[in-house]
């Protein structure tokens, strides 16, 4: 039986490696992060924000779509039996040293499959396919390939290699997605930067934000993050009042019980019908200076700001459990010349916090503490 000491002997010796291989490397120890820039879409043909990455070895730019309601990353890969016109050239796996499709036996694949993103088997290599709520879906070969974010790299980073895609009027190059499924990049890098990650969705074309793995979580007003286990990929938060100018609009609390998720892929908020009837009322009254103009398709609280130099609009504040006040940007509240709010068919469909509402705030999602962040003007 060793002695006490010659046990501490040990623990020194394990202690001083440790240190060692430290002192070799870059020093601290510190939360490593990862960061890239995000813009809006829209030379893109989208409303949805983007990052650029490089994929392969040698790396190739993709421009990618970010989306926090969805876990499957993808990119439309030559040979394309079917794609859409896409801004950067198609990549070619092919050309990657360190591209590896995954084998219809793989963990990988059987994972894909159990969450019902699977697509079976073609030449043993596992297909995946994505369907999204607007009808639009992609398949072809799930793969693995070194992922450049920034300065840092992810190495086998796990996404789709698209041969088939429909309904996709953009151009961008593919889809990142960061929901809290396991096929996400969030979800395959919280290994390397920790289970938080934020964002800053810009305002204008011309802006830019970012896109953080591995956030800092201090300086934000927080709210519940709430996760369902049987549907993982999406961050849910309780919207509990909303504020105009100030003034709490007088909606039941029960009208908000079916609770809302933070999407970064749907562009306008939907609110249950009875209170976006209430905010669509109270912004109406605070706009009376302005001529109401006519629906602009999915947008019914319009304004006619022809003549207009400048225009005053009313504060509106979302109010969250926990006491989260947010106080949206004016960017965040009308979109063109319209209430940047829409109506679901009922109060028992769930809500969704749009990207437009969350223009130029730091949206944090602290996965591993369960709660979602917001700072705002951080860009």
């Amino acid at each position: 039986m060793p002695t006490l000491e010659e046990m501490l002997r040990r623990d020194q010796l394990r202690a001083a490696y440790i240190q060692r291989q430290f002192s070799s490397a870059a020093g601290d120890v510190q939360q490593l992060d990862a960061t890239v820039p995000t813009t809006l879409g829209s030379s893109l043909s989208s409303l949805e924000y983007v990052i650029t990455v490089g994929i392969g070895s040698p790396s190739v730019t993709q421009t990618m779509l970010i989306d926090t309601g969805s876990d499957v990353s993808w990119l439309q890969c030559k040979p394309c039996s079917q794609c859409h016109s896409q801004a950067d050239p198609l990549f070619d796996p092919s050309s990657s040293s360190t591209y590896s499709p995954f084998s219809c036996s793989s963990a990988t694949c059987a994972q894909l499959s159990q969450d019902q993103e699977g697509n079976g088997c073609s030449n043993s290599q596992c297909q995946y396919i994505v369907s999204y709520g607007d009808g639009s879906r992609t398949t072809g070969t799930y793969s693995s390939d070194t992922l450049a974010l920034g300065s840092n790299t992810v190495r086998n980073f796990q996404f789709g290699c698209s041969q088939v895609d429909s309904g996709f009027n953009d151009q961008t190059d593919g889809l990142m997605g960061l929901g809290g499924g396991a096929e996400s990049l969030v979800s395959q890098t919280a290994g390397t930067f920790g289970k938080a990650f934020s964002y800053c969705l810009p305002p204008t074309p011309g802006s830019s934000g970012f896109l953080t793995l591995g956030a800092g979580t201090s300086g934000f007003v927080k709210t519940p993050m709430l996760r369902s286990s049987q549907v993982p990929t999406f961050y849910g938060v309780r919207l509990q009042a909303i504020r105009v100018s100030g003034k709490q609009l007088n909606i039941p609390a029960s009208v908000f019980s079916a609770g809302s998720v933070m999407d970064s892929g749907t562009v306008i908020t939907r609110l249950p019908p009875t209170a976006y009837s209430a905010l669509s009322s109270a912004f109406k009254a605070g706009m009376h200076q302005y001529p109401s103009a006519p629906p602009s398709g999915l947008l019914d609280t319009c304004f006619d700001f022809s003549g207009q130099s400048s225009i005053s609009i009313p504060t509106v504040a979302l109010v969250f459990s926990g006491g989260a006040v947010v106080d949206l940007a004016g960017d965040g509240i009308i979109l063109g010349s319209c209430l940047a709010f829409a109506a679901n068919s009922d109060d028992s469909s769930l809500g969704i916090i749009g990207n437009v509402q969350q223009r130029t705030f730091e949206v944090l999602y602290d996965v591993g503490r369960g709660a979602v962040g917001f700072r705002a003007g951080a860009c």
